[in-house]
């Protein structure tokens, strides 16, 4: 036998004697607790059974062993006490019927097959069945040895072998039906693990789809795009310089947005959920996409207000707002001045997109759009702040939303 062993036994030793109990489990009446009037008409049922388990034994005692009526009724009680704990504390249980054991074969008839009473036998038999369903098998071997010391002490030896055999056999069934237990408990929590898997390998599989035709379509046509605008200068005779600041504008929109697909296709198509660590758009970036706008013929107009640099997550809000605002402008208000404003205001950030009433407003369209706004305020949403949209008073559009956050170094 080597050390580890050893130590293990005597821990479950020191356990068995006067260590820390099991954890109990839930009892029936805490499943009631919607229905009070069960409750307490199963407390008092269970108080009556006590009471009457300890009348009954006391009348043996007195009658079988002549014993005074508070000799009886101390030893039983103690009989019967294990049996209010003994689902909340098993191995408390069992120590008050092994004393109980020792000590209730008081003025017994030596020639008594049962040394006990009828109703301590009962008692006994029911607390090692349990204990055995709820302990380790180290400390339920140290059970079942000091369990068999009264009956080798006080059962005459003709029944010595045949009781310490019932008393093994409950040990061994409780044992099984414990290992029973925590085999099903371990084998639903892995069909629970394996519905997770699936739910997860499913998601997984439509995030893949959802990349596939994100890159089949989408990415696609963006790249004909950009390829058409490089090469129009090219393939086209006489063309003057500003259109071929047009065309260059075009094909390096066309880049940007694919990098951003590509991006976006990364994130669907990757199994984990850590963060991106490719560097997102920010308020540095609202001057080159405040000129993008302008270079495609737009009249657009920046002004900030922020004395400090906002948090990475409201500041990429903050430009996907503005951007989104600027291309509602562009499909919707074309020819309208759009002006953008973004400054800090009671811990947060404002920001405002409005264009002049110049064109049709730029809301979502009679063709069933209208996505854009509401990525705006899911965005705004998740950050606990707001975003309002709708027209202006002289018949342009407005996009505002505040952005409560944190700043770059910490403060509020």
């Amino acid at each position: 036998m080597d050390r580890s062993t050893v130590r293990r036994a005597l821990a479950a030793l020191r356990r068995t004697v006067a260590g820390p109990d099991y954890p109990p489990v839930r009892l029936p009446l805490d499943r009631l607790r919607s229905r009070p009037r069960t409750a307490a008409a199963l407390r008092t049922l269970g108080l009556l059974a006590l009471l009457g388990l300890t009348l009954i034994g006391t009348e043996y005692l007195r009658d079988a062993r002549k014993l005074t009526i508070a000799t009886a009724l101390l030893l039983s009680a103690l009989t019967v006490a294990p049996l209010p704990i003994l689902l909340t504390r098993p191995l408390w249980a069992w120590r008050i019927m092994f004393v109980g054991l020792l000590f209730g074969t008081f003025n017994r008839w030596p020639w008594d097959d049962w040394p006990w009473s009828p109703v301590q036998i009962l008692v006994s038999l029911l607390v090692l069945i349990v204990v055995a369903t709820r302990v380790d098998r180290l400390v339920l071997a140290w059970v079942g040895l000091f369990s068999l010391i009264p009956v080798w002490i006080f059962v005459p030896p003709r029944n010595q072998v045949g009781v310490s055999l019932l008393f093994v056999a409950l040990l061994l069934v409780g044992d099984l039906v414990r290992h029973n237990l925590l085999a099903r408990r371990a084998l639903a929590e892995q069909a629970e693990l394996s519905e997770l898997e699936q739910a997860r390998r499913a998601v997984l599989e439509e995030r893949t789809r959802i990349a596939r035709e994100l890159h089949d379509v989408v990415a696609h046509h963006m790249s004909m795009i950009a390829v058409q605008a490089e090469t129009a200068p090219y393939r086209l005779d006489a063309v003057p310089e500003p259109v071929r600041s047009e065309f260059a504008a075009i094909a390096d929109s066309a880049r940007a947005a694919l990098t951003d697909m590509r991006r976006l296709l990364g994130v669907l198509r990757s199994e984990s959920e850590d963060p991106q660590t490719a560097p997102q758009p920010g308020l540095a970036e609202l001057p080159a996409l405040v000129a993008a706008a302008q270079r495609a013929g737009m009249t657009v107009t920046l002004s900030t207000d922020i004395p400090a640099e906002p948090s990475t997550p409201v500041g990429l809000a903050a430009y996907r707002i503005i951007q989104e605002g600027l291309a509602n402008a562009a499909r919707h208000a074309a020819g309208a001045a759009v002006r953008v404003n973004v400054r800090e205001l009671a811990g947060g950030l404002a920001v405002r997109v409005v264009n002049s009433g110049g064109g049709s407003p730029a809301g979502p369209d009679a063709r069933g759009g209208g996505q854009g706004l509401t990525g705006m305020r899911e965005r705004a949403i998740a950050l606990g702040g707001t975003c309002v949209a709708g027209p202006t008073s002289d018949g342009g559009y407005a996009v505002e939303a505040l952005l409560p956050g944190d700043r770059e170094d910490g403060t509020p």
